[in-house]
Order: structure tokens, then C-alpha cells, then sequence
């Protein structure tokens, strides 16, 4: 197949690209409330496109590709969409649609005002995040796709600081600049990698790029700085204020999308331009990184007091289950990454991760909105006040939990599948064990949600019905991502969900779910508030409380600028020795 000639339908990825920046500006030039006019009409249209992108693509049965100018590369730029693009263009419009719908209500411009700073920026925003996207899933060369990234990251900090708050403004500014920290080292390797081969060309540098000191320096860099763009632990020092902070509809885009895109263009590194330079080690410490992220991220979202908050530290703990694909992608030799079950697990992990996450965020939003906080400990009615935003909330935690028939069940399998055949059985563990760790805080807040409020009638604002609708849509889908993903997938992946055996993993997941709750969660769950959650701890109780204060100090001692800077380039460092030590095994 050739990678350097233009295919019947690749116009439609300069177009998918164009569709956003192309509403973007009409929205400058137009100005005032005609911006969300403007965005809503991109969304459907950009939809359309993701449609035909993935007809066509399935149509031809190969890669499609645009020559920008008619120019083949090395001279010319490529766009291409292969099935890993295909999926992710897809997935990020549905999102898109849906964070849209939601974001209506929260950043419409009032009828009394000619222009609203804080709607005018989200549309804008809304739409370069976007199309940068866009352009980092379908870019063919290693520059593009650093073009794409810093887009990215330019439309992704101004969406933490909407609300304008001294605490938003530095957290935009944390995010920003540590961003352009892994910026630099990416360019560095791109840099190293031009000067070694000549081109940057994903296919053609594929071709050239051997196990030499260039390529491996290049990858270690390259490596660390996507890293520190994703927020992989220990490197997420931006991402829970940033998050956190920013308004329920832009937190939805920064946590269920931005982050995709270095992973994406990481993914790409490691599958299809340097697989054989890849070593098992390297992969190992990849996705050692990324259990210690589902560890201590999800034990310091327990200890959260706040809802928004421990949607954003799921985040962190949900980030490490996107690279524990890596060790299990090797063949069967050991001696190279290849495109199989474990990247097709990956990527459902990522399309179910991004629907779930925005779900829960606007879900987080919600509530918010309603109460006038999202104090945990205070939800106590809010289920019989909101019973549909509750009720995305825990769809969306369930699907993130894995449970038949969502996206992540069948991302698991897959990996797990893979962790049986390589023989990695650790792994097995991550993936059981993290399933649990998810159910811990959906059951920490549906307890609370669902606690009887002996005082008072719990008063609520109205909040939107359409907001709600996408909410629950978003979660829906994320739950019944597996059935979509029968077509291109054997049947047999998909159990019933009535057997016994699914449902008897369903309910030791929930069990152990509400275990770690008790355990760890900053008040006792099954106390009512006030002084009967003074009563003496047990000892169990006692020893889960000290490791949530060790996670929750251990968390703010990575998240200091001289740790996180000494971080990255310790871990640089040490792939490098890895991909030069390493053997595979």
C-alpha cells in the first residue's frame, strides 16, 4: 500500500481539519452572540465529516491519505488516516457534539449584552481545540504534529482560566509552562531525528530509523516530553488545579480530549515510527508509571472533598490505564511494538475514557449549579433532586469501571487477553485491581448523593434539561461503546452480562469498591454528618486512612516545580538508558 499517493476520499481529512479553524475565524470576524451560532453549526457539519471519514476509510479498506498541494513527501506534506485516527476523529466530534449541547446553558451571552468575554472565548476555544486535534490525528510528519500539539496546548490554557480567578490564572500558567517544558524536548528529538535521517515523515522515517544512539536519545526525549503533556504520573503537576478550577464545560474538553492528543502522538512514536527501537524495558517502566498514576491518583480521589476534584484526580488514575498497553503490544519475539489486541485495547480505553470523563465533569457541573457547591459530604437529596445528572454520573463511573457491555469491559479484555499470552501476569493485577479503585469513588458519591437529608428540604436552581440530555448521552455511550465496536471486533469479546460469571466479577469489583470507600474516604461513608463521624476508627480504618495521608503527601511533594522538573529529566534520562540497556526478552 502506498503512503505517499493521494486516495479518492482523502479531501475529507483537509476538510475535517479546515471545518473548526474555518468556524473559528468566522467567529472573530462575526463577533458577539454569532459565535455560538456559528460553533453549532460547525458540529454537525464537522460530524458528518468524522461519518464519512470512517465510510469511506472502511469503503477502501486502507489508509487514506491527502497530499497537501499535490506534493508527495519528503518535499510535500501528507495527511493520513489510518483505523487508529479514524476512531479518535470520530469519537473526539461525538464529544465535541456533546460538550456543545452542554455548554449551551453555561456559556450562552445574555440577551442584555451585545458580547460575553467568557462565551465568545469558550466557542473560540472550543473550536481550535478542535481542529488542532484533528490535525494531530491525521498528520504524517513528525513537524506537523508538533504544530498540531503546540495549537493544542495554546487553545487548551485559556480554557483553564475562563472564570479569570487569580487561582485559575495560576494554574493556566503552571499548565502553560510546563507543557512547554515537554514542547522543548519533543522539538529536540524532532530536531535530532531531521539531522539523523533526514526526514520526518512518519512511513519513510519508519523506513530509515535504526537502534542507534540518535534514534534512542531522540525517543527518550521525545517520550518525556508527551509524558509531561499527557500528565502521567509523576509528571501531572498542572493537571488537578487546572481541571479542577476551570468551568464544568471546559474541564470536559481539557480532561476527556486535550490530554488524547500527546498520547496519541506518543502511541504513534512507539507503534508505527521507531517499533524496533523500543525496547522491553523502556515499555515496562511505561507502564510502571502508569499503575503507580492508577494507585495514587485514585486513592488521593477518595480522600477529596470536593466533587470536581475527584473527578480530576480520576483523571490522573484513568491516564495510567492508557499505557499499559505498551508492554503488552510486543510480538511474539519480544523485539518489536506492533499494531494488535493491545492497541486496539488501548484505543477503546481512550474513546470510552473520553466520552465517560466529559460525562462526569458536566455531571460535576451540574451539581454545582444546582447546589451552589460540590462539597462531597453535602450532597445528602441531591439523587432525589437531580435523579438524571446522578444517574450519568454513575453510568459514566460504571463504564470507566469496565463493567459488560462498556468500552472499557472490552478495552480490558483485550488487555488482559494480552497479559495472559505474553505471560505478563503483573499486569493482570493493574487491570483487576484498578477496576476497584474506580468503583471506590463512584460508590463514595452515590452513598452521599443518596443519604437521606434529615434537616431541611434540599433547595436546588433549576439547571438545564438539554445539559442534562448530553450528560447522560455521553455516558450512555460510553457505556454501550462495546456493542459499537462489535463491527470491526469478533463477537465472542463481548459477554452476556447476566452470566455468572460477568456478574459475579461485577459484584467483587463493587465490593471492593466499597471497601477501599470505607477506607479511605475523608469522612466515614456510612456515618451521618456531625458528630457521629467522630466515632473511633477501627484498625483497618486506621491503616487506610495512613496510607491515604502518605498517597496525599506523596502526591503534593511530585507536584512542587523542582520535583517536576528534576522528574522529567530523571525520566528522560532513564529511557534513554533503557532503550540503550534494555533487551527484549
Amino acid at each position: 500500500m502506498a503512503l505517499s499517493t493521494g486516495t479518492h476520499a482523502g479531501a475529507l481529512l483537509a476538510a475535517a481539519v479546515l471545518l473548526p479553524f474555518v468556524g473559528m475565524l468566522l467567529g472573530v470576524l462575526l463577533g458577539g452572540r454569532q459565535v455560538q451560532r456559528v460553533a453549532f453549526a460547525c458540529m454537525p457539519l464537522g460530524l458528518a465529516l468524522a461519518l464519512g471519514i470512517t465510510v469511506a476509510w472502511l469503503r477502501e479498506g486502507q489508509t487514506l491519505v491527502y497530499l497537501l498541494g499535490g506534493w508527495a513527501p519528503p518535499l510535500g506534506i501528507a495527511l493520513r488516516a489510518d483505523g487508529l485516527a479514524v476512531a479518535m476523529l470520530l469519537a473526539v466530534a461525538g464529544v465535541v457534539c456533546g460538550i456543545g449541547m452542554y455548554a449551551r446553558a453555561d456559556f450562552a451571552t445574555p440577551p442584555e449584552v451585545r458580547e460575553s468575554r467568557a462565551a465568545f472565548s469558550y466557542w473560540l476555544l472550543l473550536m481550535a481545540v478542535w481542529g488542532a486535534l484533528n490535525l494531530v490525528f491525521v498528520s504524517g510528519d513528525l513537524f506537523t504534529l508538533y504544530v498540531a500539539l503546540e495549537l493544542l496546548t495554546f487553545a487548551g490554557v485559556p480554557l483553564v482560566c475562563l472564570a479569570g480567578s487569580g487561582e485559575t490564572l495560576r494554574a493556566a500558567l503552571r499548565y502553560m509552562l510546563f507543557a512547554l517544558c515537554g514542547s522543548v524536548l519533543y522539538l529536540l528529538g524532532a530536531v535530532l531525528l531531521y539531522g539523523g535521517y533526514g526526514t520526518l515523515d512518519i512511513p519513510l522515517l519508519a523506513r530509515a530509523v535504526q537502534p542507534g544512539a540518535i534514534a534512542r536519545t531522540a525517543l527518550a526525549l521525545m517520550t518525556a516530553g508527551l509524558l509531561a503533556k499527557t500528565a502521567l504520573f509523576p509528571l501531572h503537576i498542572w493537571l488537578p488545579p487546572a481541571h479542577g478550577g476551570a468551568p464544568a464545560a471546559a474541564s470536559a474538553v481539557l480532561s476527556a480530549l486535550v490530554i488524547k492528543g500527546s498520547w496519541f502522538l506518543l502511541l504513534r512514536l512507539w507503534l508505527d515510527v521507531m517499533p524496533g527501537v523500543v525496547t522491553w524495558a523502556s515499555a515496562q517502566l511505561l507502564a510502571g508509571l502508569g499503575a503507580m498514576a492508577i494507585v495514587v491518583g485514585s486513592v488521593v480521589a477518595l480522600r477529596q472533598e470536593r466533587l470536581k476534584l475527584l473527578v480530576a484526580y480520576s483523571t490522573v488514575a484513568q491516564i495510567g490505564y492508557l499505557f499499559l498497553m505498551f508492554p503488552l503490544a510486543f510480538d511474539t519475539t519480544g523485539n518489536a511494538l506492533v499494531h494488535g489486541a493491545a492497541s486496539t485495547g488501548g484505543l477503546l480505553q481512550a474513546v470510552s475514557h473520553a466520552t465517560a470523563k466529559a460525562a462526569m465533569f458536566m455531571a460535576a457541573g451540574l451539581v454545582y449549579a444546582a447546589l451552589g457547591h460540590d462539597r462531597i459530604a453535602d450532597l445528602a437529596g441531591i439523587a432525589r433532586a437531580l435523579p438524571v445528572t446522578v444517574l450519568a454520573f454513575v453510568l459514566a463511573g460504571i463504564a470507566l469501571m469496565g463493567v459488560v457491555p462498556s468500552g472499557a469491559y472490552l478495552a480490558k479484555k483485550l488487555l488482559l487477553d494480552a497479559a495472559d499470552g505474553s505471560g505478563q501476569w503483573w499486569w493482570t493485577i493493574v487491570l483487576q485491581g484498578g477496576a476497584a479503585f474506580t468503583a471506590g469513588y463512584v460508590v463514595l458519591v452515590l452513598v452521599s448523593a443518596l443519604r437521606h437529608r434529615s434537616a431541611a428540604p434540599i433547595r436546588v436552581k433549576r439547571v438545564s434539561r438539554l445539559a442534562e440530555f448530553a450528560t447522560l448521552l455521553l455516558a450512555v455511550c460510553s457505556l454501550a461503546l462495546a456493542l459499537a465496536a462489535l463491527g470491526p471486533l469478533p463477537g465472542h469479546l463481548v459477554a452476556n452480562p447476566l452470566a455468572p460469571k460477568e456478574l459475579l466479577t461485577t459484584l467483587l469489583v463493587l465490593v471492593g469498591g466499597a471497601l477501599l470507600a470505607l477506607g479511605l474516604s475523608r469522612a466515614p461513608l456510612l456515618a451521618a454528618p456531625g458528630p457521629a463521624a467522630a466515632a473511633p476508627a477501627g484498625r483497618l480504618r486506621l491503616a487506610a486512612l495512613a496510607l491515604g495521608v502518605a498517597c496525599e503527601q506523596a502526591d503534593r511533594l511530585v507536584r512542587r516545580w523542582s520535583f517536576a522538573s528534576i522528574g522529567l529529566l530523571t525520566l528522560a534520562a532513564l529511557f534513554g538508558a533503557l532503550l540503550l540497556v534494555g533487551r527484549a526478552t
